[in-house]
Protein backbone atom coordinates (compact mmCIF):
# COMPACT_ATOMS: atom_id res chain seq x y z
CA UNK A 1 0.00 0.00 0.00
CA UNK A 2 2.66 2.75 1.03
CA UNK A 3 4.46 1.97 -2.34
CA UNK A 4 1.49 2.61 -4.10
CA UNK A 5 0.42 5.52 -2.36
CA UNK A 6 4.57 6.85 -3.32
CA UNK A 7 3.74 5.69 -6.56
CA UNK A 8 0.88 7.77 -7.54
CA UNK A 9 2.59 11.05 -5.54
CA UNK A 10 5.64 10.44 -7.66
CA UNK A 11 3.38 10.24 -11.33
CA UNK A 12 1.29 13.05 -9.95
CA UNK A 13 4.33 15.41 -8.82
CA UNK A 14 5.39 14.50 -12.85
CA UNK A 15 2.54 15.23 -14.12
CA UNK A 16 2.25 18.41 -12.66
CA UNK A 17 6.02 19.55 -13.03
CA UNK A 18 5.73 20.60 -16.66
CA UNK A 19 2.65 22.83 -15.43
CA UNK A 20 4.41 24.33 -12.58
CA UNK A 21 7.85 25.41 -14.49
CA UNK A 22 5.71 26.96 -17.28
CA UNK A 23 3.93 28.94 -14.74
CA UNK A 24 6.97 29.88 -13.05
CA UNK A 25 8.69 30.75 -16.25
CA UNK A 26 5.90 33.41 -17.35
CA UNK A 27 5.70 36.85 -15.22
CA UNK A 28 3.13 38.54 -13.23
CA UNK A 29 2.64 42.23 -14.92
CA UNK A 30 0.32 44.07 -12.64
CA UNK A 31 -2.16 46.67 -13.98
CA UNK A 32 0.01 49.44 -13.09
CA UNK A 33 3.75 47.76 -14.77
CA UNK A 34 1.42 47.41 -18.12
CA UNK A 35 0.26 51.26 -17.96
CA UNK A 36 3.96 52.24 -17.09
CA UNK A 37 5.05 49.80 -20.03
CA UNK A 38 2.11 51.20 -22.36
CA UNK A 39 3.76 55.02 -21.54
CA UNK A 40 7.23 54.01 -21.89
CA UNK A 41 6.77 53.15 -25.33
CA UNK A 42 4.35 56.21 -26.30
CA UNK A 43 7.23 58.12 -24.88
CA UNK A 44 9.61 56.76 -27.03
CA UNK A 45 7.13 56.78 -30.56
CA UNK A 46 6.79 59.93 -29.49
CA UNK A 47 10.27 61.05 -28.98
CA UNK A 48 11.16 59.37 -32.68
CA UNK A 49 8.42 61.53 -34.18
CA UNK A 50 10.27 64.63 -32.53
CA UNK A 51 13.59 63.78 -33.13
CA UNK A 52 13.17 62.58 -36.80
CA UNK A 53 11.28 66.49 -37.38
CA UNK A 54 14.13 68.10 -35.48
CA UNK A 55 16.33 66.21 -38.18
CA UNK A 56 14.52 68.81 -40.86
CA UNK A 57 15.35 71.60 -39.75
CA UNK A 58 16.77 74.32 -41.87
CA UNK A 59 15.33 72.48 -44.77
CA UNK A 60 14.14 75.03 -47.59
CA UNK A 61 10.22 75.52 -48.42
CA UNK A 62 9.18 74.46 -51.62
CA UNK A 63 5.30 74.28 -52.55
CA UNK A 64 4.41 70.54 -53.30
CA UNK A 65 7.47 69.10 -51.88
CA UNK A 66 7.85 65.75 -50.55
CA UNK A 67 11.77 65.32 -50.49
CA UNK A 68 14.25 66.77 -48.23
CA UNK A 69 16.88 67.27 -50.89
CA UNK A 70 14.64 69.72 -53.39
CA UNK A 71 12.54 70.93 -50.54
CA UNK A 72 9.07 70.53 -48.40
CA UNK A 73 6.06 71.98 -47.93
CA UNK A 74 4.25 71.35 -44.15
CA UNK A 75 2.59 67.96 -45.30
CA UNK A 76 5.72 66.84 -47.21
CA UNK A 77 7.51 67.86 -43.88
CA UNK A 78 4.85 65.84 -41.58
CA UNK A 79 4.98 62.56 -44.14
CA UNK A 80 8.05 62.54 -44.23
CA UNK A 81 8.32 62.61 -40.61
CA UNK A 82 5.66 59.69 -39.73
CA UNK A 83 6.78 57.22 -42.71
CA UNK A 84 11.13 57.70 -41.39
CA UNK A 85 10.28 57.42 -37.55
CA UNK A 86 7.24 55.26 -37.19
CA UNK A 87 6.79 53.64 -40.74
CA UNK A 88 2.75 54.85 -41.14
CA UNK A 89 2.35 56.44 -44.30
CA UNK A 90 0.23 59.35 -44.28
CA UNK A 91 -2.01 61.43 -46.90
CA UNK A 92 -0.22 64.02 -49.31
CA UNK A 93 -2.41 66.69 -47.99
CA UNK A 94 -2.91 68.81 -44.56
CA UNK A 95 -6.78 68.61 -45.32
CA UNK A 96 -6.94 65.22 -45.27
CA UNK A 97 -4.35 64.60 -42.82
CA UNK A 98 -7.04 66.53 -40.35
CA UNK A 99 -9.72 63.54 -40.45
CA UNK A 100 -6.95 61.00 -39.17
CA UNK A 101 -6.67 59.99 -35.33
CA UNK A 102 -8.52 61.34 -32.69
CA UNK A 103 -9.06 64.97 -31.86
CA UNK A 104 -7.31 66.97 -29.13
CA UNK A 105 -7.62 69.72 -27.75
CA UNK A 106 -5.32 72.55 -27.22
CA UNK A 107 -4.67 71.86 -23.74
CA UNK A 108 -4.00 68.18 -24.59
CA UNK A 109 -1.50 68.31 -27.01
CA UNK A 110 1.41 65.67 -26.37
CA UNK A 111 4.76 65.21 -28.41
CA UNK A 112 4.04 63.96 -31.98
CA UNK A 113 0.80 65.39 -32.47
CA UNK A 114 -0.27 66.89 -35.32
CA UNK A 115 -1.46 70.47 -35.25
CA UNK A 116 -3.61 72.49 -38.10
CA UNK A 117 -3.96 76.21 -38.94
CA UNK A 118 -6.43 78.18 -40.98
CA UNK A 119 -3.31 80.35 -43.04
CA UNK A 120 -4.55 80.42 -46.49
CA UNK A 121 -8.68 81.38 -45.17
CA UNK A 122 -9.82 77.85 -45.51
CA UNK A 123 -9.45 75.37 -42.06
CA UNK A 124 -6.63 72.94 -42.45
CA UNK A 125 -4.80 74.68 -44.98
CA UNK A 126 -1.08 74.35 -42.62
CA UNK A 127 -0.18 71.08 -40.46
CA UNK A 128 2.84 70.92 -38.67
CA UNK A 129 4.64 68.64 -35.21
CA UNK A 130 4.03 69.67 -32.27
CA UNK A 131 6.83 69.60 -29.58
CA UNK A 132 5.77 70.29 -26.99
CA UNK A 133 6.40 72.93 -24.04
CA UNK A 134 4.38 75.01 -26.84
CA UNK A 135 6.41 74.56 -29.49
CA UNK A 136 5.89 72.88 -33.03
CA UNK A 137 8.06 72.31 -36.22
CA UNK A 138 6.57 73.16 -39.51
CA UNK A 139 7.68 73.75 -42.97
CA UNK A 140 6.49 77.50 -43.35
CA UNK A 141 5.89 79.46 -46.28
CA UNK A 142 7.71 80.29 -49.95
CA UNK A 143 11.27 81.38 -49.11
CA UNK A 144 11.26 80.28 -45.41
CA UNK A 145 12.84 76.68 -44.42
CA UNK A 146 11.67 74.06 -41.86
CA UNK A 147 11.89 75.40 -38.54
CA UNK A 148 10.14 75.10 -34.75
CA UNK A 149 7.86 78.00 -33.64
CA UNK A 150 5.34 78.73 -30.32
CA UNK A 151 2.26 78.18 -30.83
CA UNK A 152 1.58 80.74 -28.14
CA UNK A 153 2.27 83.42 -30.96
CA UNK A 154 -0.19 85.74 -32.28
CA UNK A 155 -0.36 84.39 -35.44
CA UNK A 156 -0.24 81.02 -34.97
CA UNK A 157 -2.91 81.62 -31.81
CA UNK A 158 -5.49 82.93 -34.35
CA UNK A 159 -5.03 80.01 -37.10
CA UNK A 160 -5.33 77.43 -34.75
CA UNK A 161 -7.77 75.04 -36.02
CA UNK A 162 -7.20 71.78 -34.05
CA UNK A 163 -5.01 69.00 -33.62
CA UNK A 164 -4.63 65.36 -33.95
CA UNK A 165 -3.09 62.15 -32.17
CA UNK A 166 -2.39 59.47 -34.65
CA UNK A 167 -0.35 57.84 -31.93
CA UNK A 168 -2.69 55.62 -29.75
CA UNK A 169 -1.57 56.39 -25.74
CA UNK A 170 -4.31 54.59 -24.50
CA UNK A 171 -3.33 50.91 -22.50
CA UNK A 172 -2.85 49.39 -26.19
CA UNK A 173 0.96 50.29 -27.43
CA UNK A 174 0.48 50.08 -31.16
CA UNK A 175 0.40 53.39 -33.06
CA UNK A 176 -2.69 53.31 -35.95
CA UNK A 177 -1.69 50.95 -37.95
CA UNK A 178 -4.16 51.28 -40.38
CA UNK A 179 -5.53 54.41 -42.36
CA UNK A 180 -9.18 52.99 -42.67
CA UNK A 181 -9.14 52.61 -38.84
CA UNK A 182 -8.60 56.20 -38.72
CA UNK A 183 -11.32 58.83 -38.13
Amino acid sequence: MFLRRLTLTLVAALALAPLAAHTAERPVVTATQAQRSALEEYASTAEQLVDEALSYLGIRYRRGGTSPETGLDCSGLVLNVFRNAIGLDLPRTAREMANLGDKVSRQELKPGDLVFFNTMRRTFSHVGIYLGDGKFVHAPSTGGKVRVESIATRYWAQRFNGARRLVDDDATTDFMPSLSAMR
